[in-house]
C-alpha cells in the first residue's frame, strides 16, 4: 500500500470511522487501530502493478467461471482497524450474508475474503508486520506482498541483497501464515488461483493488461509468455 500521513489526531471506533468517512473524496482513507490515515494518489508504477495483477486476476475468474469478483472499492475490517487493499477477490456467495456489504462496501468476515494484494511503498512495514499479522487472524486464505521495483522491505522478509520478490503467505491448517516467495521468471504458485500463470518477471514487463486479457479470453496465449518473444519495456517513469 502506497505511503500514508496521520488525517486525525483522535481515535475513533470503525464505527464512526465509516460514518466519518467523505463521499466523493479525492483520497482514500484507513484506520489503523483507532487512528484515521489519510491516504495519497499512488504512484503510477504503483497503479500499473496493482492493475495489471487486477486484470490478471479478473480473466482467471473469467476463464474458470469462478465464484469470486473483484470490487472496485472494499474496506476490511479487522478489529477497529479497516484497510482497503490495493486488490481484494471476494466469493460471490459468501458475501451475501456479510450484513455491512450492500450499503457499506465493508467486509467483516473472513470467509468473504479469499484473497489480498498489496503492492508495496515506501510504509513497506505495514504491508509485512501490521497487516500480515491483522489478515493472518481476520482468517484471509491467502496474502500477497508485491515488492515490484525498489526493494523497500526488510531484508527479514525479502532478503540479501534486497531485490523485487513476491511473497505468497497461505493459511495453513493451525490457521498461521506460511510464505512462499517467487523472483524473476519462477511462476506464482497459488492455492486460490492454481492454474494462474504468472510471473513476477511478467509483472514487472506488462505494458497492457486490457491487451492481455483479450488474448487469455481468445484462449491465446500473451505474446510475452513465449521464451522465444522479445518484450520492449515502457519507461514507467
Amino acid at each position: 500500500m502506497n505511503t500514508m500521513v496521520q488525517a486525525a489526531p483522535t481515535r475513533v471506533t470503525f464505527d464512526q470511522f465509516i460514518a466519518w468517512y467523505p463521499e466523493h473524496s479525492e483520497h482514500r482513507y484507513e484506520l489503523h487501530d483507532g487512528e484515521i490515515i489519510e491516504m495519497p494518489k499512488p504512484t503510477g508504477k504503483h497503479s500499473e502493478v496493482a492493475g495489471f495483477i487486477n486484470g490478471s486476476l479478473f480473466v482467471e475468474i473469467l476463464r474458470l467461471k469462478l465464484p469470486y469478483f473483484i470490487p472496485k472499492e472494499c474496506v476490511v475490517k479487522c478489529g477497529e482497524s479497516g484497510y482497503e487493499p490495493d486488490v481484494i477477490v471476494l466469493n460471490s456467495q459468501a458475501i451475501a450474508a456479510d450484513s455491512r456489504w450492500e450499503k457499506e462496501s465493508t467486509i467483516t468476515p473472513g470467509r468473504s475474503a479469499i484473497l489480498v494484494v498489496e503492492v508495496v511503498s515506501t510504509n513497506w512495514r505495514d504491508d509485512y508486520a501490521m497487516k500480515l499479522e491483522e489478515y493472518e487472524v481476520f482468517g484471509i486464505p491467502e496474502y500477497w506482498i508485491c515488492e515490484h521495483y525498489l526493494g523497500l522491505g526488510g531484508r527479514r522478509y525479502i532478503g540479501s541483497p534486497k531485490q523485487p520478490t513476491f511473497s505468497v503467505y497461505q493459511l495453513n491448517e493451525a490457521g498461521e501464515y506460511q510464505v512462499q516467495q517467487f523472483r524473476s521468471q519462477q511462476p506464482i504458485e497459488s492455492l486460490v488461483f492454481p492454474e494462474l500463470q504468472l510471473s513476477l518477471e511478467q509483472i514487472l514487463v506488462a505494458t497492457s493488461s486490457q491487451l492481455i486479457a483479450v488474448d487469455w479470453v481468445n484462449d491465446r496465449k500473451p505474446e510475452f509468455l513465449s521464451p522465444r518473444s522479445t518484450v520492449q519495456k515502457r519507461d514507467r517513469g
